[in-house]
């Protein structure tokens, strides 16, 4: 196995999630104190990795803005804990800016039940992700969540997004993705190696929720439903 890949249930994953994160090796000897503060250590690493990202997601927020002026419709796909966080961000809106439904919808992996309880295989159905994004047309916004870059659910929803001639993205943790190539607006988080070798339920999911409320918020400031710092809607 060449150095910055690891494997997860039989998979090779090119990425720096999945490295041994130098920093945390002595994670199952030190103290609870010592242990929480190594964590909360590469924690403070995220809000940096996000920053380097804001040019790119300011590029789609404005994309995002004028399609759903002109009627159209944004939809976050991912699997596992990236999905979650989108169904999170995205439920939030409606009562948070009483967004009508159906202006951001999520799509996870293996649908609702997923939510709660991990799905095994979903993740690497490709079909599935196409289907799930199956009326997207060129007014709408493909958003793919995927810390690896890989997750077979997400490329296909993104490759028939991409025929249909909507606007897509990618938010990742890995700079090596292969499907950075693939997408209007690529989002990279670099937020390194896990505390806990290839956690991103951790700092990569940090990263990927502040990407999401800082999208979804500044996409709602720029349709009118704030009011200086306040919700007015």
């Amino acid at each position: 196995m060449s150095p910055g890949e690891g494997t997860r249930w039989g998979v090779t994953v090119d990425s720096p999630t999945e490295e041994r994160n130098p920093r945390t090796v002595d994670l199952d000897v030190v103290d609870t104190l010592e242990l929480l503060a190594l964590i909360n250590a590469e924690d403070r690493l995220v809000p940096d990795a996000v920053a380097a990202s804001l040019p790119n997601l300011a590029r789609l927020v404005d994309g995002a803005t004028e399609r759903v002026r002109a009627g159209g419709t944004v939809h976050y796909v991912g699997a596992g804990t990236s999905g979650r966080l989108g169904v999170i961000d995205a439920a939030e809106l409606l009562p948070t800016f009483r967004l009508e439904e159906g202006v951001v919808t999520a799509h996870l992996a293996g649908g609702p039940p997923a939510i709660v309880r991990a799905a095994e295989n979903v993740e690497d159905d490709r079909g599935a992700g196409a289907d799930a994004v199956a009326d997207v047309c060129e007014q709408d916004v493909v958003v793919g969540l995927a810390a690896s870059g890989r997750t077979p659910y997400v490329a296909g929803a993104l490759a028939h997004a991409r025929e249909r001639g909507a606007l897509t993205a990618l938010v990742t943790s890995n700079p090596r993705a292969l499907l950075l190539d693939d997408v209007d607006v690529p989002i990279v988080l670099e937020t390194g190696p896990e505390a806990l070798t290839g956690s991103t339920r951790m700092k990569s999911a940090t990263a990927q929720k502040l990407v999401l409320h800082s999208f979804s918020t500044a996409l709602m400031v720029r349709l009118g439903r704030t009011w200086s710092n306040l919700m007015v809607s």
